[in-house]
């Protein structure tokens, strides 16, 4: 049953989005929980690039109360619910597929109509809710979309596990064998979680970013080199390591304009083009129809996660096969999200991930 201990009084606080790229912290009621339900006491969440397209973008009507990279403890559980206690460290997905659908059935799930509605909540129209205190968990992703937090494993480490699943879901898409020359084109925290990953299977990584700091990072997690996308160096290098042919596969991990033309031209006939940042309708690219057409390239899209590779994504979140947590360069409070926001929208030589402690 229910914890007695959050009523229908109980206030907490949280970062609400008010519109016109606006977000004030705000004391709003504690979210009820029904049964089948679980509300998670939040300790840490990532500030996602899709909730800052939301907010910069004004993408959806306000108000709401994003975030979705949700770390926490299980503060009260509803009527029904044994799977899971209080006090419990847990991470939470905040969309589930329903697995019986058209697209389920193709494993399209990101396109499944159960998987569009939000499962998670902090109050207003459900959007994630990680940037507040508390969450409240709707029954069908408690059913299938909480992963427990091993002990010694850092809530901060653990809110990285839905990024990785994303991350995770597009390699299984474009199919990288050991050999492969990949290039990843933006090396924010999406970008080097690709290049952690490709290095594990063995696949040669070039990488791109404006930014020195990030280029050396990507060196440091398994790229062979990285460029500055404003130069030539990347494709002569490309060329240099394909007997002239180009990159077998591009991940476009940045939304910058022209980056996609970029990953046409850096790459062979019948390579495999993977669209990752490309997640608002605002956003338009313009390529040659027979680069894509006579030159056989695939040039696909992967969105959200993916059920089938939740158990997956953690294991390499919570075993530190991926180190993660170095991609956090800040951490903020909730009294100090608007800046955390601004940073991430903005980033500087050094900035890379930014972590909200609802809590602190």
């Amino acid at each position: 049953m229910q914890t007695a201990s959050f009523n229908s009084d109980a206030t907490m606080q949280a970062a609400v989005y008010k519109g016109l790229g606006v977000v004030d912290v705000e004391s709003v009621p504690v979210p009820q929980i029904g049964p089948g339900e679980v509300l998670i006491r939040v300790e840490s969440c990532g500030i996602c690039p899709t909730d800052l397209k939301k907010i910069a973008y004004n993408l959806l009507p306000p108000p709401r109360i994003y975030g979705h990279e949700t770390a926490g403890v299980v503060a009260a559980v509803g009527a029904g619910v044994t799977r899971y206690a209080t006090g419990e460290r847990v991470i939470v997905f905040h969309h589930i597929p329903c697995s019986q659908c058209f697209y389920c059935r193709r494993k399209l799930y990101a396109q499944c109509p159960v998987y569009k509605k939000v499962g998670v909540t902090a109050g207003y129209e459900p959007a994630g809710g990680g940037f507040s205190q508390y969450v409240r968990v709707m029954d069908w992703i408690v059913e299938r979309g909480i992963e427990r937090i091993p002990d010694g494993v850092s809530f901060d480490q653990a809110c990285f596990v839905e990024p990785v699943n994303t991350c995770l879901k597009g390699v299984k898409q474009v199919d990288p064998q050991a050999g492969d020359v990949v290039v990843i084109l933006g090396q924010g925290p999406v970008g080097l979680i690709f290049t952690m990953i490709l290095a594990r299977i063995g696949s040669h990584i070039l990488a791109t970013d404006t930014m020195p700091a990030r280029r050396e990072l990507a060196r440091k997690f398994g790229a062979e080199d990285a460029f500055d996308p404003r130069e030539d160096a990347l494709e002569k290098r490309v060329r240099a390591m394909t007997e002239g042919r180009g990159a077998d596969i591009v991940i476009v991990a940045a939304s910058a304009k022209g980056v996609v033309e970029q990953a046409v031209s850096c790459s062979r006939p019948g390579a495999r083009i993977l669209l990752f940042a490309q997640t608002s309708h605002q956003e338009r690219i313009e390529v040659s129809g027979a680069a894509i057409c006579m030159e056989e390239r695939t040039l696909g899209g992967s969105y959200s996660a993916s059920v089938d590779i939740q158990r997956e994504s953690a294991e390499l979140v919570f075993s530190r096969a991926l180190p993660v947590e170095e991609l956090i360069s800040h951490r903020v409070s909730l009294t100090e999200i608007r800046h955390g926001i601004e940073r991430a929208l903005h980033p500087e030589e050094g900035s890379l991930k930014i972590v909200v402690r609802p809590q602190r």
